[in-house]
């Protein structure tokens, strides 16, 4: 599987996301760089299918189809949109993605999942107390779980701290096991992980960065950045962007 976006922009002169372009694929982990609060939720609803864009192209093995999209490529942790609930137990987001999946979603079952992870000394800590790689962890294998998931799309995963190296050996991790990676972080992130030799030299892993759009003065009763919006229900009258629905995740 391949996704290409190809110049995608989206809201009024660029602003909720400007021109990007990038591709993620089976086997390989991809780092894009999007920054501000919004636009790294943005760009993670599209590389998913769950945004209409306002330009350019988004295709999946070279036709645009944002349903097999959304049934293919799972948006994880995005802020807002698919990220847990801070104060609910792990416990508690296990069982309930368990469910999704189509398995026993009771606490038994969350438990026996978690310590075959070996996750099972976080079980009763809120998500929100979680350390960040640990997070990452969980929610990528809860998101693997889903039925028809060939492709994982992470956002901003710098935003929980820690060292970038520990959630990109993660996402690589997750390559090697077939999966297209796309991490959606900041230019700190980048850097750090350039210092360390992570990205350089290997074309798999060249970052991506998304274009600064030009400043334009906005319209006195448009708002300084247009606010993400609920994917366009057009085609598929599932509310994706909905916290708790399937393939929101």
């Amino acid at each position: 599987m391949r996704i290409v976006l190809d110049a995608v922009t989206k809201g009024r002169a660029q602003r909720a996301l400007p021109e990007t372009s990038t591709s993620f694929e089976t086997g390989r982990a991809t780092l894009v760089v999007a920054e501000t609060e919004q636009r790294p939720t943005v760009l993670g609803l599209v590389a998913s299918g769950r945004m209409k864009i306002d330009g350019g192209s988004v295709t999946i093995d070279g036709r645009t189809d944002a349903g097999q999209l959304r049934r293919r490529v799972a948006l994880v942790d995005a802020p807002v949109v698919s990220e847990p609930s801070s104060n609910v137990t792990v416990t508690g987001v296990v069982a309930e993605e368990l469910m999704f999946a189509g398995q026993a979603p009771t606490p038994f079952a969350a438990q026996r999942w978690l310590e075959g992870l070996g996750l099972e000394s976080v079980a009763s800590l809120p998500i929100g107390n979680v350390d960040a790689p640990q997070r990452i962890r969980l929610l990528l294998e809860l998101a693997a779980l889903r039925k028809g998931v060939d492709g994982l799309v992470l956002v901003a995963p710098d935003r929980h701290g820690g060292q970038p190296a520990a959630w990109w050996r993660i996402a690589e991790e997750f390559a090697e096991r077939g999966y297209a990676v796309l991490v959606i972080a900041g230019h700190a992130s980048l850097t750090a992980l350039e210092a360390q030799g992570a990205i350089e030299g290997d074309g798999a892993l060249e970052p991506v960065v998304a274009a600064e759009p030009a400043l334009e003065p906005a319209p006195a009763d448009d708002p300084a950045a247009e606010p993400v919006e609920n994917p366009d229900p057009a085609e598929d009258p599932a509310p994706e962007a909905d916290t708790r629905q399937e393939d929101a995740r």
